[in-house]
C-alpha cells in the first residue's frame, strides 16, 4: 500500500486551511508602505516613500535588525491552553530590542513549528502576534509554518520572531554620547514579560507545588494569568520622545531590560569612561517579583540579575530635559522614574551603596 504525507503525520489539506486564516490577520497590520505579494514567496516593503501620511525619505538609511523567542514562557501558554497574547511577546521581545538603536519598526516576519497542524491554534498565536504588530506600529508581511511530526509532542509548538526598522544615521542613539550627569529614567514593565521563566517555573511548580489555576492573594490573580501577562511594547514611547527632539541631541541611551537585568542590560551601551548607579527604592517593583523572591527565598542579587524587576526599559537622557522627558512618557500611560544617574567611571552599571 502506498505511503503518503498524510501518513507520516502532514496533512496538506488542514495545513491550506491554516494558511486562509492568516492574510486578514497580516492585513490589518499593513500601512501603505507594503507592498502586496500575497501567495509570493517574499514580503515587501517600501523604504522611501512619498505619500505625504507615510511619507519617509532617509538621508542615510541605516538598516537595523533583531530575532528572539519567547522562552519557556510557551510551556506555560501551552500548559494553559492560552494561545492569543503569546504571540504579542514575540514581536515585544523583538521590536523593543530594535527600539534601542533610535529605529522605527518597519516589518515583522514569525516562524512557527508545530507537530501537527491545528488551524484553530495557529490562528490564536498569528492573532496575537498581529495584535503585537500593530501596538508596536510595524506590518506583519510574511511568516513560515513548519509542521514537524515527531521532533513536536501534538500541543506543542515553538515560535521565532525577525523584525527590521530603520534609522538615519546622524539620528542613531548608540549609548556613545552618555555623559557625566546624564539621568536614567526608568518605565515600567507589566510584569515578568519574557524572561527567568525557568527560575519562576521552578519556584512556583516545583519548590511551592502550586498550579496554573491556584489563586495568588498576593497578586489577587491566578498564577497562569500572572506569567502571562504580556510584554509590553515601548515603539509608541521612544517615537513620541525621539522626535519630539529632531534637532537636539537629548537621549543619549536606550536599554531594553531583558535577561541580566537592570544592571547588565543598561551596561552594554555605555562608553569607557562613564558609570551608571541606580538607587534602590526609586521605582516600584512590581508585586509579583516580590512574591516569587518570597516564594523561593532567592537572594536580591539573583533576582536582580535574571528579572527586569519592574523596569522593562531606561532611557538615558540630559538632565535639563529629564523632566519633560518623563512627563511625556506618563501622558502615555507608562510610569516613568528618576531611578539613577550617570557617573565618571570605567564603564559599569552598579547600585548606589
Amino acid at each position: 500500500m502506498a505511503i503518503t504525507y498524510k501518513d507520516s503525520g502532514v496533512d496538506l489539506e488542514l495545513y491550506e486551511e491554516s494558511m486562509q486564516r492568516l492574510p486578514r490577520l497580516m492585513h490589518r497590520t499593513f500601512t501603505p508602505r507594503v507592498l502586496r505579494n500575497d501567495g509570493g514567496f517574499a514580503g515587501l516593503f517600501a523604504l522611501d516613500f512619498s505619500q505625504r501620511l507615510f511619507a519617509r525619505n532617509y538621508e542615510q538609511p541605516i538598516l537595523v535588525s533583531g530575532t528572539d523567542g519567547v522562552g519557556t514562557k510557551l510551556k506555560v501558554a501551552i500548559g494553559a491552553e492560552r494561545h492569543t497574547t503569546i504571540g504579542i511577546d514575540l514581536v515585544a521581545m523583538c521590536v523593543n530590542d530594535v527600539l534601542c538603536t533610535g529605529a522605527e519598526p518597519l516589518f515583522f516576519l514569525d516562524y512557527v513549528a508545530m507537530g501537527k497542524d491545528n488551524p484553530a491554534l495557529l490562528e490564536q498565536l498569528v492573532q496575537g502576534i498581529s495584535d503585537g504588530c500593530i501596538e508596536a506600529e510595524c506590518s506583519l508581511i510574511g511568516g513560515e509554518t513548519a509542521i514537524m511530526p515527531d521532533h513536536y509532542h501534538t500541543g506543542d509548538y515553538e515560535l521565532a520572531g525577525f523584525c527590521v526598522g530603520v534609522v538615519d544615521k546622524k539620528d542613531m542613539v548608540s549609548g556613545k554620547s552618555i555623559a557625566d550627569g546624564d539621568v536614567i529614567l526608568g518605565v515600567n514593565s507589566s510584569g515578568i514579560h519574557s524572561n527567568g521563566y525557568s527560575l519562576a517555573r521552578k519556584i512556583i511548580f516545583d519548590k511551592a507545588g502550586l498550579k496554573l489555576d491556584s489563586y495568588v492573594p498576593d497578586l489577587q490573580q491566578t498564577v497562569a494569568d500572572a506569567l502571562l501577562e504580556p510584554t509590553l511594547l515601548y515603539s509608541k514611547l521612544t517615537r513620541k520622545v525621539l522626535s519630539h527632539y529632531k534637532v537636539k541631541n537629548v537621549v543619549h541611551g536606550l536599554a531594553h531590560i531583558t535577561g541580566g537585568g537592570l544592571l547588565e542590560n543598561t551596561e552594554r551601551i555605555l562608553p569607557p569612561t562613564v558609570d551608571l548607579v541606580f538607587e534602590r527604592g526609586s521605582w516600584e517593583v512590581s508585586p509579583v517579583f516580590q512574591w516569587l523572591q518570597r516564594l523561593g527565598e532567592v537572594e536580591q542579587s539573583e533576582m536582580d540579575h535574571v528579572f527586569n524587576m519592574g523596569v522593562g526599559f531606561v532611557l538615558i537622557v540630559r538632565p535639563y530635559f529629564a523632566a519633560s522627558i518623563q512627563s511625556m512618557v506618563q501622558q502615555l500611560g507608562f510610569q516613568c522614574w528618576p531611578i539613577g544617574e550617570a557617573k565618571a567611571g570605567t564603564g559599569k552599571s552598579r547600585f548606589a551603596s
